[in-house]
This record gives structure tokens, C-alpha cells and sequence, in this order.
């Protein structure tokens, strides 16, 4: 499993959240709405330190990673970040490995 996160999506992270080196943006499967994968429930992001990492990419020194707790939500998929300009926020993309 792997995480990508494109320069677009970077950018809004670092301008939006305000993430510097050493934070952490976990990835995880929230309820209500939906990907292109599950109907229910959709992507979420909390800004944490990691713990227990099933997949992660560093980048300017800030960890994007997906918990071992969310693998049922992963699980057989790579995840692409990225920005969508129109709505001002990240969209998420499920890559079937």
C-alpha cells in the first residue's frame, strides 16, 4: 500500500493546515458519505503523530500516513491525494494494487 500525495495537495497542506516538520496527517475511514470505492463512508484526516502505521510518505519532513486500525478501509488499494481547485479542498483517489 502506498501513499501519494501530490504537489497540489502539499501545498494546501502546508498553506491551509499550517503543517510544519515533524507533524503528522493521518488518513482514516470515516462514516457518512462516499469514495469511488465505498458507498457509507468517506476519507478523513486528523492532524496527529503516528503510532501504528500500516503506509506513510514523508515530505518536507511531515508524515502522511494510514493507521494499522484503518487497514479494513485500505485494505488492496494505494491512496492519491490530491487538490481539487474548484471546491478548495483534498480529494482522495483509491488505486486498486
Amino acid at each position: 500500500m502506498k501513499i501519494e500525495i501530490t504537489d497540489n495537495a502539499k501545498e494546501w497542506f502546508e498553506n491551509e493546515v499550517g503543517l510544519e516538520k515533524g507533524n503528522g496527517v493521518r488518513f482514516l475511514g470515516k462514516v457518512y458519505g462516499s469514495t469511488e470505492v465505498h458507498e457509507g463512508f468517506s476519507v478523513g484526516m486528523e492532524v496527529t503523530q503516528p503510532a501504528d502505521v500500516l503506509a506513510e510518505t514523508i515530505i518536507n519532513g511531515v508524515i502522511y500516513f494510514i493507521d494499522k486500525n484503518d487497514e479494513w478501509f485500505f485494505s488492496g488499494y494505494d491512496l492519491q491525494v490530491n487538490y481539487d481547485k474548484e471546491r478548495e479542498e483534498p480529494i482522495y483517489h483509491f488505486i486498486e494494487h
